[in-house]
């Protein structure tokens, strides 16, 4: 394998994993910061409050997603991975 076939696969694989993560990385960061907004408002220091919505908004992103998510990974297997290991 040449090198620049390599880096260039490497780098896929990353921006995919990118693409892949920012939905969850999204909702994860404006339900934290919902969450403790709400606590510094109302002066509540409950660590269950900040766990419980955020994975509750994880979660249901995920189900979501996990669709855009299946095609995006299976397409770049099929389409880059595969033939690179069935090419030798």
């Amino acid at each position: 394998m040449d090198e620049a076939v390599f880096y260039d696969t490497l780098r896929q694989g990353l921006w995919i994993t990118v693409i892949v993560s920012i939905p969850i990385l999204t909702v994860a960061l404006v339900a934290g910061l919902t969450v403790g907004l709400f606590q510094a408002l109302t002066s509540i220091q409950e660590l269950t409050l900040t766990f419980v919505p955020k994975l509750a908004a994880i979660g249901a992103v995920f189900w979501l997603t996990m669709g855009f998510m299946s095609e995006t990974l299976v397409s770049f297997f099929q389409d880059t991975l595969i033939p690179i290991i069935a090419g030798g």
